[in-house]
């Protein structure tokens, strides 16, 4: 039996932290339209069940085309059982919408509830929506069947981990060695596959798309083939992303002038593997001198067009050497001159102290 796990889709997300309000609302469709290519990934790669382990949506209020589109996606694949389970972003909004919920669409609530599948019915598929009220307890009673092939839904942080906007935590110690096959877990927006106990993994699938710089790198879904004969769950992930985002660093040391810098810059990018429908976000790094040219929205404009979204942060930190300003009549090297002459400090306190100082003179950022 073949399933999809997923997560984290983020439906009708506002996506304006960084995109233009026409950028953003493409990628709002476009978020939706690659939920809708998996559903048809599924269906043409004989796929019969689809995990969505919390999170399809972003907000309670859902937008008419992302509810009409999930629910004719489901509607029109009777073949392949929906299981939805809420996460933290999640209401009762989408399963409120239909008149009559339809035999594919496997919901849970706040209290163990399992689904028998598979050609033999030996696949059992649990889930629970954990809050604030049953978390601890509905983690600790669980208690599935050993002799059946049982895959366990959660959204959650991990317990190792900390959770940053109110998720529930999940104990993974209270889920070894109870007989479980597949962890399948939803909340964090990377993938992460690791040993839960000696014959079982937990998963988390990371989202569909990324959606800002925070979320850079491979995005997809997990691809389950379970063997109901031996008990076995082959998991591999997908990389399903229309874009990528990517955060590139520039090394521009010594550098003179932008026209150089941007030179830099190039380089990187094309090391970076980013194309021109990706989002890019590039920092310039290194030592610059204190005369440098140096025009980072000049940088930016020249590369707008060769990418869908591109932004440039400088994080570049002025090289100083102070025997320069020894006799500079200016207030910067009266600055100098006080801080060598202190006995106090070490060299190397000096040299620093130099640095920071004359970078707040010549009104730059202070990298400590």
């Amino acid at each position: 039996m073949k399933i999809i796990h997923c997560a984290d889709i983020h439906l009708d997300s506002k996506l304006s932290a960084n995109l233009t309000p026409e950028k953003a609302k493409e990628r709002k469709r476009e978020l939706l339209s690659t939920f809708l290519r998996m559903v048809d990934y599924a269906d043409m790669n004989g796929v019969t069940a689809v995990l969505i382990c919390g999170d399809l949506f972003d907000t309670a209020r859902i937008s008419a085309l992302s509810m009409n589109s999930v629910k004719d996606a489901i509607v029109k694949h009777p073949g392949i059982d929906f299981y939805l389970l809420k996460g933290n972003h999640d209401s009762d909004a989408f399963v409120g919408s239909f008149e009559d919920i339809p035999d594919n669409l496997k919901l849970f609530t706040d209290r163990w509830i399992s689904y028998e599948t598979g050609e033999t019915g030996n696949i059992v598929i649990y889930g629970v929506e954990l809050d604030g009220d049953n978390s601890k307890a509905v983690q600790a009673g669980f208690s599935p069947d050993p002799q059946k092939i049982n895959i366990v839904m959660l959204h959650g942080q991990q317990a190792e981990a900390v959770s940053k906007d109110k998720a529930e935590i999940i104990d993974l110690k209270l889920f070894r060695n109870k007989g479980i096959n597949y962890l399948a877990l939803g909340h964090v927006h990377e993938y992460k596959s690791e040993p839960l106990d000696a014959y079982c993994k937990y998963c988390y699938p990371g989202c569909l798309e990324g959606r800002g710089f925070d979320e850079t790198g491979d995005h997809g879904f997990v691809l389950l083939d379970v063997n109901e004969e031996t008990g076995e769950v082959a998991d591999r992930f997908v990389s399903f992303a229309y874009r990528h985002i990517y955060e590139v660093a520039a090394d521009v040391t010594g550098l003179k002038d932008s026209p150089a810098m941007l030179e830099s810059t190039k380089r990187a990018l094309a090391e970076s593997g980013a194309e021109d429908i990706d989002l890019v976000k590039v920092v310039l790094t290194g030592d610059v001198d204190p005369e440098c040219e140096k025009d980072p929205e000049f940088i930016r404009k020249s590369l707008e067009d060769d990418y869908y979204f591109i932004k440039v942060y400088d994080k570049t930190a002025i090289k100083v050497d102070p025997a320069a300003y020894m006799y500079d009549t200016s207030l910067k090297g009266e600055f100098v001159r006080m801080v060598l002459a202190k006995e106090d400090i070490s060299e190397e306190e000096k040299g620093e102290i130099v640095r920071m100082g004359l970078e707040a003179l010549m009104g730059g950022s202070i990298v400590l």
